[in-house]
């Protein structure tokens, strides 16, 4: 199983930086718009993760991974299109967007490795 107790730090600090870089985008509509979206599934990931660690089975401990991964991938398509449209520079996103895709890539092991060998 995952290491649990670093991922979940791991994933609240994710959320965290999230929830900063909502509140440093421009008070736009559109930023705006995309920044309660992302908001919304970047700090969905942790409370997910949260979760999934505290699962009863691994039938639950997999379905709750299976939301952090698309909350994870969710935010990842928050983040391009705040590049894609000039909002933020894809330099000042890149630690943030590095970290999505590794958070995604341990969840999607993690789920594999749980899955009962057919």
């Amino acid at each position: 199983m995952v290491r649990m107790e670093g991922l979940r730090d791991r994933t609240k600090a994710f959320a965290l930086r999230i929830i900063r870089l909502y509140g440093s985008l421009p008070k736009e509509t559109v930023s705006q718009a995309i920044g309660r979206q992302i908001v919304r599934s970047g700090t969905s990931v942790a409370a997910n993760f949260r979760e999934a660690s505290r699962a009863r089975s691994d039938a639950e401990f997999i379905a709750k991974l299976g939301i952090v991964e698309q909350e994870l991938d969710e935010t990842m398509l928050w983040l391009e299109l705040l590049v894609e449209s000039h909002i933020i520079t894809e330099n000042r996103l890149a630690d943030l967007h590095a970290e999505a895709e590794e958070l995604l890539r341990i969840v999607v092991a993690s789920i594999k490795n749980t899955r009962p060998s057919r």
